[in-house]
């Protein structure tokens, strides 16, 4: 497959896209990351999901150090071609570098935000 899909996106000025992680069993939405050109090619290359780490500012093969790897069903774009949803199978049952299934895990009630969403394994096991 030639890059001229990945010219076809409409990349922000800094060379990154939002790239949202959604269930492809259940639809719902695990994470959200950023992707640079190097991240997309090598995601679609692999078939596991790479981002562009802006903490780090390296690609970041998700999993790398939990085992918590993407495997990728599907990518899309939106009408815009400035986000990519990638409809992704979550290796371990779990996305969020906290221990939870989601990092959508927080909800605003009249008392401001609260966990609603149970940790599932403890981070210091993952990570050490």
């Amino acid at each position: 497959m030639s890059d001229h899909w990945l010219e076809a996106l409409a990349w922000g000025d800094d060379g990154l896209l939002p790239a949202i992680a959604q269930d492809a069993a259940d639809g719902s939405v695990l994470m959200v990351a950023w992707m640079n050109r190097d991240a997309l090619a090598a995601t679609v290359d692999r078939g596991e999901a790479v981002y562009w780490s802006r903490s780090r500012q390296r690609l970041w093969h998700k999993g790398e150090q939990s085992g918590h790897t993407q495997v990728v069903t599907e990518v899309r774009t939106d009408c815009d071609s400035d986000v990519i949803l990638l409809r992704i199978e979550q290796r371990g049952g779990i996305a969020c570098h906290t221990g939870r299934r989601s990092c959508f895990f927080r909800r605003l009630g009249d008392d401001g935000w609260a966990d609603v969403d149970p940790v599932i394994r403890d981070p210091e096991s993952i990570y050490g």
